[in-house]
């Protein structure tokens, strides 16, 4: 399994992204898919999560600002951001388990900046 994630870029304070997040390849039935962010010296964090049924969870950190989905006939992920702050700046990485092997994307540069 592969994933491309794609959608990062610069925005200023209060803006808004869209990453999404697309897995190919040989592809049996993706259980939970979500995001975890690392900023600069750092450790990676968990940002959410949507299991297969449809459960999501976020860090408190993005309550209210950030919402994920997932079209599953595409195995593709989404992660609307909006209300973006600078302390949202970080490489984002999405990532699926499937029969409990994570895969993990390439990561894509959010920065939140005026």
């Amino acid at each position: 399994v592969q994933l491309q994630a794609s959608g990062g870029g610069l925005v200023q304070p209060g803006g808004s992204l869209r990453l999404s997040c697309a897995a190919s390849g040989s592809i049996f039935s993706i259980d939970t898919m979500g995001w975890f962010r690392q900023a600069p010296g750092q450790q990676r964090e968990l940002v959410t999560v949507i299991t297969s049924s449809g459960t999501i969870h976020y860090a408190d950190s993005v309550k209210g600002r950030f919402t994920i989905s997932r079209d599953n006939a595409k195995n593709t992920v989404y992660l609307q951001m909006n209300s973006l702050e600078p302390e949202d700046t970080a490489v984002y990485y999405c990532y699926t388990d499937m029969a409990s092997v994570r895969t993990w994307g390439q990561g894509t540069q959010v920065t939140v900046s005026s």
